[in-house]
């Protein structure tokens, strides 16, 4: 969708895990459109920390960001565990975190986003929500091919043909790098939206809520913690 056109949209569904890169998404949205809603999905993870971290970002949202707090709007909440336990991984599962003989993180779990945007699809049309905001990306990330911007493109082709509507998807982090990612937050939201993504957004693959580090809390040494340390403190020295 094009700069023009999104312009022109009023809605937006964002596929909210309560992480950094869907909280970033979270007040982009707010910031573009009138009505946003969020969907989160339970498919098992071993930490019910995620689950509970979203519900303090949300929440914090309004308060960081006041000026848009009118259009934050309902919360959703969809039950995948039976999926969790086929897809089975290091974040379902007491797993080693390591590379498979593929390559691929033994994090991964398989078709994760593309059943989060067949249930939020579904979601969106019945609530009448205009466009997809996921926080996928291909630039500083573990390798998970459901992030690829290429995924993304056949996904929206296919929920397109599978709903009979046009279906977007916006990425506005795919091409950025996770120093741009904290970027994009103080751009929006100024320190107020990067202290509430520091103290409650959540991203350690091991549930750690209780070292607390400059970019946040986590164990500081799982791939997902890593990544966000290493931008901060680009960011940070930027």
């Amino acid at each position: 969708m094009s700069a023009s056109d999104l312009n022109t949209v009023k809605s937006a569904l964002v596929l909210f895990s309560g992480g950094q890169d869907s909280a970033t998404c979270l007040a982009w949205a707010l910031e573009r459109f009138d009505r946003v809603e969020t969907v989160g999905f339970d498919y098992g993870q071993r930490h019910a920390v995620e689950m509970q971290a979203r519900q303090a970002v949300r929440e914090g949202m309004k308060t960081a960001l006041p000026q848009w707090a009118d259009r934050l709007g309902d919360d959703h909440v969809v039950d995948l565990t039976g999926y969790g336990r086929i897809a089975e991984s290091a974040l379902t599962a007491d797993r080693k975190i390591e590379m498979d003989a593929r390559g691929l993180p033994t994090t991964f779990v398989p078709g994760r986003n593309l059943i989060f945007l067949v249930a939020a699809a579904a979601l969106a049309d019945r609530r009448g929500l205009e466009v997809l905001v996921g926080g996928m990306c291909e630039t500083d990330y573990s390798g998970y091919p459901d992030c690829r911007h290429e995924t993304m493109v056949a996904m929206a082709r296919a929920l397109s043909l599978g709903l009979d509507k046009p279906v977007v998807i916006e990425t506005p982090l795919m091409w950025l790098t996770k120093a741009q990612t904290w970027a994009l937050a103080d751009r929006i939201g100024g320190a107020p939206l990067v202290e509430l993504i520091i103290e409650d957004s959540h991203t350690c693959y091991q549930g750690d809520r209780t070292h607390r580090h400059a970019w946040g809390y986590g164990c500081g040494d799982c791939p997902a913690c890593e990544l966000r340390a290493a931008g901060h403190a680009e960011w940070v020295g930027a």
